[in-house]
């Protein structure tokens, strides 16, 4: 298998990004190769600061930057040698297996719309969060942030993708979709989430369970958890902030320690041809680690291949 790294993404690159290549690649013990996406020259020195093999990697030239600043659209035409640019080409080529990124979250949802294409059927690719809960499981939120206008055809395809997500990469069978909700009973809510909550009820592809209140995005009411990405945004800065405050009055507890974002690196985007994984642009070398080998996991599953198939 065939892993891609942007070297070149995130505030702190490219020092960071190359430490949890390296430790990526003692984790996988040659099950994979990691192709590194950068200025070759950075690369090849960073590596020997570190004492490390370049041969251990495959190096590709990637001598512009996509910045945080960039608009995502113009990027591609006005940088076409960037690190995430190259990377889509060689994904798009079949030359690797999966791309991951800690830069640009537009510019990765643009290359892997427009240069992978989305799966026929899906209205709109979306990206999810992990959501440590009390009881030690994890739940789904999706959207948290791709999307901040919905409507009922685009939400209800959410509830597939993350049901499809929650079943082959954290293996759940049968995985239980829930809405969130200003309360529990179908008539509460907008006009669109009372129309989701119809559609949701009357599928046969899906486990819906009902309506989730905001009190138990945390309890695991539900393996997955649909909303918008405004409202999914919200509540995963929420998460981190309740981290950062926990931190920050030297609190030092088992479950919110969960909320750390290094722990699950990054998450893939659902609903393109291809396997695309985008981290957090303030990730150091663990989350880095973390997220190349959620990349092996989604590329190791087949996942795009299974959303595929299931939309068909």
């Amino acid at each position: 298998m065939n892993i891609g790294l942007d070297v070149s993404g995130g505030d702190f690159a490219p020092k960071v990004n190359l430490l949890g290549a390296v430790q990526a690649n003692q984790a996988l013990n040659g099950k994979s190769r990691i192709f590194l996406f950068g200025d070759e020259t950075e690369i090849r020195d960073g590596l020997a600061s570190l004492a490390e093999n370049p041969a251990d990697f495959e190096i590709i030239h990637s001598p512009e930057i996509i910045g945080m600043e960039d608009h995502p659209t113009r990027a591609f035409s006005r940088k076409p040698n960037a690190s995430i640019a190259i990377g889509f080409d060689y994904l798009s080529e079949g030359k690797i297996d999966v791309f991951s990124s800690t830069g640009n979250t537009g510019a990765m949802l643009v290359g892997a719309i427009y240069k992978i294409n989305t799966i026929p059927g899906v209205i709109r690719p979306c990206i999810t969060a992990t959501i440590p809960c009390i009881n030690g499981k994890k739940s789904v939120l999706l959207d948290v942030g791709s999307n901040a206008d919905c409507k009922v055809d685009v939400l209800y395809q959410f509830a597939e993708l993350g049901s499809l997500y929650a079943e082959h990469i954290l293996k759940i069978e049968q995985p239980r979709i829930g809405l969130l909700n200003i309360g529990e009973e179908e008539s509460k809510g907008n006009l669109l989430t009372q129309a989701v909550y119809k559609l949701l009820q009357d599928s046969d592809s899906i486990n819906f369970i009902g309506n989730v209140e905001g009190r138990d995005i945390f309890t695991n009411k539900a393996d997955v958890i649909v909303c918008d990405g405004f409202t999914g945004n919200i509540v995963l800065k929420e998460a981190e902030g309740f981290y950062n405050m926990v931190k920050a009055r030297g609190i030092d507890d088992d479950y919110f320690n969960l909320f750390n974002f290094e722990n699950y690196g990054g998450t893939p985007i659902l609903g393109v041809k291809g396997n695309v994984v985008i981290g957090h642009g303030s990730s150091n070398e663990t989350a880095v680690l973390n997220m190349i080998l959620h990349a092996h996991q989604v590329a190791e599953n087949k996942l795009s291949v299974k959303i595929t198939k299931a939309f068909k």
